[in-house]
């Protein structure tokens, strides 16, 4: 019980700790219509559970490439029977990490050839060009 009035009383800087970000962000968040606002109380507004949740389903979203505009999607899907553009929308970002993580093989193999030219103790300058070559 404790813990849940402590949740549901969050100010703005403990519900910014909480979900790993900066009160700007909340406030920006909060311009974007991706957190509600609460009213005051005492002055203060007070955050809840429910607000820390989307707080950290925001970051998470964000952290698998979704933009701020898609993840105002899946929020409003989220309260809608539209299963299937929630589907669309994940589909379409796993694809396109498919291809980002595709990228990112390709940089570390050719890092990876860079360290262990330039590390074999040949003469000469490091064929660092030459490394990043497809």
């Amino acid at each position: 019980m404790v813990r849940n009035q402590a949740i549901s009383s969050l100010s703005i800087g403990k519900l910014a700790s909480a979900g790993g970000v900066g009160v700007e962000t909340v406030r920006f968040y909060q311009r974007r219509g991706l957190l509600d606002t609460p009213t005051r109380d005492d002055g203060i507004r007070r955050y809840g559970s429910e607000d820390l949740r989307r707080l950290r389903f925001i970051r998470q979203a964000q952290s698998a490439g979704f933009t701020l505009e898609e993840i105002k999607e899946l929020l409003a899907l989220d309260a809608s029977e539209d299963r299937s553009r929630a589907r669309e929308l994940a589909s379409e970002r796993i694809v396109a990490l498919d291809s980002r993580i595709a990228e990112l093989q390709r940089a570390r193999d050719a890092l990876k050839r860079l360290a262990r030219e330039c590390g074999s103790g040949s003469p000469g300058p490091c064929p660092i060009l030459a490394a990043f070559e497809v």
